[in-house]
């Protein structure tokens, strides 16, 4: 979903947590090892994305825009570490692992931990210090920035610009050559995205 001039940084980052609720399901869900693969592929992609661009992004405005902005910055960067950590053991596992659904349940614990607080508190504050132009202007600069990061987790990274950022450079290129030979739900962001190379 493209971000029009009307949509706010909150919506967009509330879209992204709708579409990774859906995809833990989905792979909880699955029957067929194929299809697991698949909804782990996306649920992987979109999270990596969805981490970094945040940290890139978001997190600063945080800084800049809410009083004690560098306090929940640091603590929303503590909580993606945790996450990435978790992240990245789970998106090397194939479905026929035995720790592969206590993995996804314990990274999907500590994620919907963060995005429930992050919705709860950090996005309303940030609405509030914004005005409307601003807040799309985030959410669009949050939704270019999607294109040009990792999609893999790489848990080693800096987490704050600019140094994410030239790492992300490093490792994205070669993020999305492995992400050509990865399985993805027909129709879902992850295939559509790659049949644009």
């Amino acid at each position: 979903m493209a971000a029009s001039a009307a949509t706010r940084v909150s919506e967009r980052i509330k879209h992204d947590h709708d579409e990774l609720r859906e995809y833990y399901n989905n792979i909880k869900n699955a029957q067929r090892d194929d299809d697991k693969v698949k909804w782990q592929n996306q649920f992987v992609w979109e999270l990596a994305r969805h981490s970094v661009a945040e940290e890139i992004v978001v997190y600063p405005a945080f800084e800049k825009h809410i009083p004690n902005g560098m306090v929940m910055a640091e603590k929303d960067r503590s909580e993606h570490q945790q996450v990435k950590e978790k992240l990245h053991t789970f998106q090397s596992l194939a479905p026929t692992d035995p720790t592969f659904h206590s993995t996804i349940d314990s990274l999907w614990e500590a994620l919907a931990q963060h995005m429930q607080e992050e919705e709860r508190d950090d996005l309303p504050a940030l609405e509030q210090a914004l005005d409307d132009e601003a807040s799309g202007q985030l959410a669009r600069s949050f939704d270019r920035t999607k294109h040009f990061v990792p999609t893999r987790s790489h848990p080693s990274a800096p987490d704050r610009p600019p140094y994410e950022t030239a790492v992300g450079m490093l490792a994205t290129p070669l993020d999305k050559l492995r992400d050509m030979f990865r399985r993805f739900p027909e129709g879902k962001p992850g295939a559509n995205y790659l049949k644009a190379f």
